[in-house]
């Protein structure tokens, strides 16, 4: 599991905004708003959105629901940058509580503390930069012993190292798909709700109605059979129209 946040902004730049201005009220919802994102980046599945300013609040939503996509499973490897909320989301979400043993002796009894589930392996990249350019790429472990970062390197099918990677490629691909959130445009969004609700309608429609090329198989015959981010996850059985997904209901409820 990778997780993201890529910038956009309503209205006017962050810099501009100013919220206790009587003159322009609205400023409260202007200015930056960022998609915290969960991927899998073995399915190229977008798994949780969340928009907003960027702040530990979302940032614990985010990881929260995706603990509930989940069923509560703790993913194999979590890699992220170095934004600090991500440390305290994510053992909250996967953490475990342990009670110190007693001591037999007179006072207070330690608290119970929070301490990494044993599965949970969780890594950060840190990238330096020179003049806008990366010019090195450093991770740490943060939760989990190295040996098992290696083993669940190992066990993927995508990756051979810690990083953000796929993640950062389907932040280009999400610019590309919505013009609001070209970089120097100016077609950014005017109304802070529209903004994030065509977020949602990109970032889930591509789920099942977006053929990945690098998830396409390749029989022998020589063809192609393309496949979305839900058809490798075992989500859907071909290719949705954009009609079809609209069509189909988000909440159903059992007879």
């Amino acid at each position: 599991m990778q997780f993201d946040e890529k910038w956009s902004f309503v209205g006017k730049k962050e810099k501009h905004v100013d919220p206790a201005d009587p003159a322009d009220p609205a400023d409260a919802r202007k200015g930056d708003n960022w998609d915290h994102v969960a991927y899998d980046p073995e399915h190229r599945l977008v798994l949780c959105t969340v928009p907003g300013k960027r702040s530990a609040e979302k940032v614990g939503e985010l990881v929260a629901d995706v603990k509930r996509r989940l069923g509560g499973r703790v993913p194999r490897l979590v890699t992220t940058d170095e934004f600090a909320p991500y440390k305290r989301a994510v053992l909250d979400a996967w953490g475990v509580d342990v009670e110190p043993p007693r001591t037999g002796k007179p006072g207070r009894p330690r608290k119970a503390r929070r301490q990494p589930h044993p599965d949970l392996c969780y890594a950060t990249v840190h990238k330096t930069r020179e003049k806008g350019r990366v010019v090195s790429v450093a991770t740490a472990v943060v939760f989990g012993a190295v040996a098992a970062v290696t083993a669940a390197l190992a066990a993927s099918t995508c990756s051979t190292h810690v990083n953000t990677s796929f993640i950062e490629r389907h932040n280009g691909t999400d610019r590309n798909r919505n013009a609001r959130k070209t970089r120097k445009t100016y077609c950014f969004s005017k109304d802070w709700l529209t903004h994030e609700a065509v977020g949602y309608f990109t970032m889930y429609s591509y789920n099942f109605c977006w053929p990945v090329r690098t998830l396409a198989l390749k029989p022998d015959d020589g063809t192609q059979v393309p496949r979305t981010p839900a058809m490798a996850a075992g989500l859907a059985d071909h290719v949705w129209s954009l009609a079809e997904w609209l069509a189909m209901p988000t909440v159903q409820h059992s007879a």
